[in-house]
């Protein structure tokens, strides 16, 4: 096992996903997120030659990444999802308003190596992770996600076994009163699911979508406070001020947030197809609960590999 002192730049490298993947558990924002984790290798790098090598190297480097996560955390607002900040509003174009980024959860793309851990990736766990305090944050997430040792866990937040123990009895309970749904399994079924509406979508078939959708149904679109609830007002909103999607081409993106994305091109005046969102559906009980469009294309498509205009 390589420890700090003998570790080389390809032996930090290895853990970069898996920071990602924390500090984006820790920040809501893959933007934060990736930054963090600059830094981590970073103050890892400069500080090789000072460190005693006692550590193994993975638990050095979660050490820097709390670090690193809790400063930029300090004295701020938590990120949210739309549903967070107030209740649902009419189909109406007059009630957008948008909100800074610094506002909201971003998508986080999920590479094979973060696939397993796609539950506790969901849109919705994520942002109820943001209503717990931050060091009671990381002690769920390294105990009860990553599976860390309450005496790890505790070394690393250099607190006791029992002050570990008891603060994912104590995060459990706050996160009970999160909505965080029940996610449906990524299954041959939800595939099939998703890609009726796929098809359905970018053919506009309003009956078609119908059978897809929960009727209860929710849609955000982030940086937009405005969200929807319930089937019939998220039509409206499609044939009324979002009528501007009809034609509208999705292109996949993989996973996001461990579940199928997509980026959608709605059709430009000048022809062709021009950037709107990246779409992270959440399928429940055989149907669409929830879709979320997020609308900062400028730094989500080329983060997701997307070019930037569809002939």
């Amino acid at each position: 096992m390589a420890t700090a002192q003998s570790a080389t730049a390809t032996d930090l490298d290895q853990y970069r996903h898996d920071l990602v993947g924390y500090c984006y558990r820790m920040l809501g924002s893959v933007f934060e997120a990736e930054d963090a984790v600059q830094e981590t290798m970073l103050r890892a790098w400069r500080s090789l030659d000072r460190f005693e090598g006692r550590a193994a190297l993975k638990s050095w480097l979660y050490r820097i990444a709390t670090n690193v996560c809790l400063d930029a955390l300090e004295g701020r607002e938590r990120r949210a999802r739309p549903m967070d900040l107030g209740p649902a509003a009419e189909p109406l174009f007059e009630n957008l308003a948008e909100r800074p980024e610094v506002t909201w959860i971003t998508p986080l793309p999920t590479p094979d190596e973060l696939a397993e851990q796609r539950e506790t990736l969901r849109l919705a766990f994520v942002a109820a992770l943001q209503h717990l305090p931050p060091r009671q944050r990381a002690a769920l997430i390294l105990c009860e996600v990553l599976k860390w040792q309450a005496s790890e866990a505790a070394e690393l937040l250099e607190t006791s076994v029992a002050s570990i123990n008891s603060a994912p009895q104590r995060a459990r309970a706050t996160l009970a009163t999160a909505d965080t749904g029940a996610p449906g399994e990524l299954d041959d079924d939800a595939h099939a699911l998703l890609e009726r509406y796929v098809t359905a979508f970018e053919a506009y078939d309003i009956d078609r979508l119908t059978d897809l959708l929960h009727e209860d149904a929710v849609q955000s679109m982030p940086p937009f406070s405005l969200w929807l609830q319930g089937r019939d007002d998220i039509f409206a909103w499609w044939l009324g001020a979002g009528i501007g999607c009809k034609g509208s081409k999705l292109v996949p993106v993989g996973l996001v947030n461990g579940m199928p994305a997509w980026g959608q091109y709605k059709p430009a005046e000048d022809g062709g197809y021009e950037p709107w969102s990246v779409i992270v559906p959440e399928v429940s009980d055989g149907r669409i609960a929830e879709l979320t469009f997020f609308l900062d294309t400028a730094r989500l498509f080329p983060l997701l590999g997307l070019p930037d205009r569809l002939p």
